[in-house]
């Protein structure tokens, strides 16, 4: 009981203005550091490897099922604009032109947040 109280997260809002909502994040994880090091670590490695599929994925369902399950790993850790783009790509799976400014927005939102979870875990 104790320990629920003192990482009370509860009252704090989402950050959707930095690559990665800590915030969010130690709500997830109950504020252990260790997990969330782990867990951003876990979350860069699979979303380079979903990336690269992403871009090698030619049919619609490919694309539909990796976008979705980057869309829910980057809500899981609170990267809200990689979800976005990732919900992106979902919507215009079939369309090819669109496909590929989807594709391109996520690949910068990737980059963004790669960026910014190198910076989180050299502070620790």
């Amino acid at each position: 009981m104790f320990l629920h109280h003192a990482m009370d997260f509860s009252e704090a809002p989402a950050s959707f203005e930095r690559p990665v909502d800590l915030v969010h994040l130690a709500r997830q994880t109950l504020g252990d550091r260790a997990l969330e090091r782990e867990i951003l670590d876990l979350f860069v490695i699979q979303t380079r490897a979903v990336l690269d599929h992403l871009h090698r994925a030619e049919e619609t369902r490919q694309r539909l099922d990796l976008a979705h399950t980057l869309k829910g790993s980057a809500r899981a850790v609170g990267a809200w604009h990689v979800a976005t783009c990732a919900e992106q790509c979902e919507l215009v799976a079939e369309a090819d032109p669109a496909w590929c400014d989807a594709l391109a927005a996520l690949q910068t939102a990737i980059d963004d947040v790669c960026v910014a979870i190198d910076a989180i875990q050299a502070m620790h």
